[in-house]
């Protein structure tokens, strides 16, 4: 089973797209917006989860990075 909520690599300019179930949720500057993103999809305990490989995935780079790739 692969985690329902992918933060992807960093862009170019910064930032990391976030998709949930393959859909596009937003773009998270930091770990304060990526836990707004998840809440306003639902996962009220978002701030738990970050570091929960069942739950989110971290692709192409550091967790919790979100400079310019």
């Amino acid at each position: 089973m692969s985690a329902p909520v992918v933060v992807h690599h960093p862009s170019s300019m910064g930032g990391r797209a976030v998709t949930i179930d393959g859909q596009i949720a937003g773009l998270a500057l930091d770990d304060g917006d990526l836990v707004e993103i998840l809440r306003g999809a639902g996962f009220y305990d978002a701030e738990y989860l970050l570091d929960n490989p069942n739950w989110i995935e971290w692709r192409g780079g550091r967790a919790h990075r979100y400079e310019p790739a």
